[in-house]
């Protein structure tokens, strides 16, 4: 099922390979978890120290058996980028807390009903396509970050950095070993930065300006901002748990095979949800965007097999650290929109990819017309930017309307396909079948 483990799960590294290895996690997980609030407009820093106490709480709700990193969510970059400009910073955070309340509620019904309604509910035909909706949709802002100046207009040389940024990302994607190969995105970002430098478009003044230790502002409820509660958040934020729920689903199986444990029986499903779910939770308090598994940090662990939870709470620990290094987050502050443009053009494409490859991997039907039917009102809906406008000035549209009505159309249209009760074993069992 695995290779034989370096460290397993339990086991306590060295104090200088303890570091190592930690650093190689933070390393590991660093670019996207940057990435996405620089793109959403909140504070990298926050994302950060969020990330870490995020994981160090999966990992005591898992009983430091699952050994995951937990860094901020690509499927809210949109959701989140709407709630700030309907109602702010606040607005955001709000719907980060419900997005966390869903995954509390749905580790609960778990807990007590299992997991099979949860795949009835969320099969394949419906997450790839909304996955797909989640690259796609935001596409356009990643070509403006790569192609227009601070002031908003066309200019080839920031535009160049995009190019060259990009260009060193696939490089390190397709042609890296190892370690480096996890790690693309930070090193695309690097090479970029770098280049930026060279051309000129980079300003070190934060840098030399910010202390070295310095605490974040902090997006307190009830002390930065008012919660209110409006339905248009709920509808903008709530219904994309549809999407990271599965992806959550998706790499609690992966990890189970890397490490050689059943992770969805013990120490269940319910309680990785409800981890993950909590770390939502805690960047709803602190002013972070969501929080999810990280496939990079998977990657690390099959690459070093080094399965150890005290490395995770070590990246974890590294990471908070980080956060309040005032002059690693003016640097990060420092990194142009190019940069991060050209990154994204990459990452979003691959985010829509990987809800064809979902759909691939499952064999999916598309001469069978309910699916055709399901995938096609998903993707217009969701790219097109589709709105229903409800009594109350309520909103659902984009990409919360195409997770709806994808799971509605799945329930109402005959031909369902069952799903299996275990998971686990049903995904073994088709492998050995097809060896």
């Amino acid at each position: 099922m695995s290779n034989k483990p370096i460290l397993d799960v339990k086991d306590r590294p060295k104090p200088a390979q303890w570091l190592t290895l930690s650093l190689q996690h933070l390393f590991a997980m660093f670019g996207a978890t940057i990435l996405v609030p620089y793109l959403v407009g909140l504070d990298p820093a926050i994302a950060l120290i969020s990330s870490g106490l995020g994981t160090l709480a999966f990992l005591l709700i898992t009983k430091f058996q699952v050994p995951a990193y937990l860094g901020s969510s690509f499927a809210y970059i949109a959701p989140v980028i709407a709630a700030k400009a309907s109602g702010g910073p606040a607005a955001a955070m709000v719907g980060t807390f419900l997005a966390g309340l869903v995954y509390g509620i749905v580790a609960l019904i778990i807990s007590r009903a299992g997991h099979r309604w949860i795949m009835n509910l969320l099969p394949p035909i419906v997450v790839g396509p909304v996955i797909v909706v989640i690259g796609l949709a935001i596409s356009g802002t990643a070509v403006g970050m790569a192609m227009n100046n601070p002031a908003g207009k066309y200019s080839m040389l920031h535009f160049s950095v995009a190019l060259v940024t990009l260009a060193a990302t696939i490089i390190f994607s397709i042609y890296a070993k190892k370690m480096l190969s996890i790690i693309p995105i930070l090193a695309g970002i690097i090479v970029g930065y770098v280049y930026a430098v060279i051309v000129g478009i980079v300003d070190f003044k934060p840098v030399l300006e910010a202390k070295w230790f310095a605490a974040p502002d902090f997006l307190i409820p009830f002390v930065s901002y008012d919660v209110k509660f409006t339905w248009n958040i709920f509808w903008l934020m709530v219904p994309v748990a549809i999407v990271t729920l599965s992806e959550h689903i998706g790499h609690q199986l992966v990890l189970s095979k890397v490490v050689g444990r059943d992770y969805i029986k013990e120490p269940g499903l319910h309680r990785s949800i409800l981890g993950d779910g909590t770390a939502t939770f805690i960047s709803a308090l602190v002013g972070g965007p969501p929080k999810t598994t990280y496939g990079e940090n998977i990657g690390v662990l099959a690459i070093t097999r080094v399965y150890s939870v005290y490395v995770l709470a070590g990246a974890a620990v590294l990471a908070i650290i980080f956060g309040f290094i005032g002059k690693i987050t003016a640097l990060i502050q420092t990194i142009p929109t190019p940069v991060m443009g050209g990154v994204s053009i990459l990452l979003f494409g691959i985010i829509a990819s990987s809800g064809l490859r979902m759909l691939v991997d499952s064999k999916i039907d598309f001469g069978d017309k309910r699916n055709l039917v399901i995938s096609s009102v998903i993707l217009v809906f969701g790219i097109g930017g589709a709105v229903v406008k409800l009594p109350f000035n309520i909103e659902i549209q984009g990409m919360a309307l195409a997770a709806i009505c994808g799971v509605l159309l799945n329930l109402i249209l005959p031909g369902r396909p069952k799903v299996s009760e275990n998971m686990f074993e049903t995904e073994e069992a088709t492998n050995k079948k097809t060896a």
